[in-house]
């Protein structure tokens, strides 16, 4: 099941949907920003309730 997520990009500040795949359990990728094209790492975590935690970073932050 995929989960649309709004977040701000690190670098530009502006705001990009992630499709996150809730079935696929932890993950950390690097993502390009749609509009600044800069490389995001993102990270998803699952909670004890089953809930989706997500935090992005740029390059320098990770």
């Amino acid at each position: 099941m995929l989960d649309a997520r709004d977040v701000a990009c690190p670098y530009c500040g502006e705001t990009i949907t992630l499709m996150l795949d809730a079935s696929a359990g932890a993950q950390h990728y690097i993502e390009d920003c749609a509009v600044c094209c800069r490389p995001i790492t993102v990270v998803v975590e699952v909670e004890d309730d089953g809930a989706l935690a997500l935090a992005v970073y740029s390059q320098d932050e990770a």
